[in-house]
């Protein structure tokens, strides 16, 4: 599925392993692992170009700056407003191929008839949490990391949405889930978007496809008895939509499970850029 609707952000070229972007008037050059194909030409010596992301060989990287931006400024999807910073780690605190599962996540609770109450897990800056909130749903808002959910929260009151349709937690994933099960709580949705590594709550280190399946099956007991969807993500290299979709079969009830890849337009001619991997899980 392929993000459309932009009009604040744009995939300008591709190619040597990179991506020139358009973040609204910002023009930034980004590695990217996917594009494996060589460019059609040179792209830092794009005209305007603010900024490219250069990876250092002990690890990490930097951003080399060409021309003067402001540290932070917002761009807009629809009604939905978010704060864009180019970070450390060569992210920008959005992803925009996520507009698709946006856009599906919003109907379904829009025509849900009722108030939806959403759990969305490793949600980082928050695009699914404000997306989900817009449609009317209640929102539990979980990631371990307190500055990317303090960024959520910027990005909430951007939109204009109203402080009591968002719950914030700063709290590991997993141990948060157990104990929403030891309390009875129970949700209508459940959105998890996990990192390909990460460290567990005592710093033991796991790899999303040895843990993904035991993290799905714990979190299936969250969804309440009549659960509307449930949504995981992944950029783990590998990690098919089709494996995806084959685990929320096997640990959800039965209903209509969607596997597919998610892609961004680019101004190039028949060229989509592949950004990962969603499968959705609806009642």
């Amino acid at each position: 599925m392929t993000a459309n609707s932009w009009r604040d952000y744009e995939v300008l070229a591709t190619g040597g392993g990179e991506k020139l972007e358009r973040w609204g008037e910002i023009l930034l050059l980004r590695p990217d692992p996917q594009v494996i194909w060589k460019p059609q030409f040179d792209l830092a010596s794009y005209k305007g170009l603010h900024a490219r992301y250069m990876r250092s060989s002990t690890g990490g990287g930097y951003w080399e700056k060409f021309r003067a931006y402001p540290e932070e400024w917002n761009v807009s999807y629809g009604d939905l407003t978010f704060a864009i910073k180019p970070m450390g780690f060569k992210h920008t605190g959005l992803f925009p191929e996520q507009a698709v599962n946006w856009e599906r996540m919003r109907a379904m609770i829009a025509n849900a008839g009722r108030e939806i109450r959403v759990l969305n897990l490793f949600a980082y800056t928050g695009g699914a949490t404000v997306a989900c909130a817009k449609a009317g749903a209640f929102v539990t808002h979980v990631d371990a990391a307190r500055g990317m959910v303090d960024r959520a929260k910027q990005n909430c009151a951007l939109s204009h949405i109203a402080q009591d349709r968002v719950r914030y937690i700063v709290d590991d994933c997993a141990k948060f889930v157990a104990r929403e099960l030891k309390r009875g709580k129970t949700y209508d949705a459940v959105i998890m978007d996990p990192p390909s590594y990460g460290r567990g709550p005592g710093g033991e280190m796991w790899k999303l496809e040895d843990s993904i399946y035991d993290l799905m099956t714990l979190t299936s007991r969250v969804l309440g008895d009549d659960p509307l969807f449930c949504l995981i993500n992944s950029y783990t290299t590998g990690l098919s939509a089709r494996v995806m979709q084959n685990i929320l079969t096997l640990t959800l009830p039965k209903g209509t499970t969607d596997g597919y890849e998610l892609n961004l337009p680019t101004a190039e001619k028949d060229i989509l850029l592949p950004c990962g991997n969603s499968a959705l899980w609806q009642a």
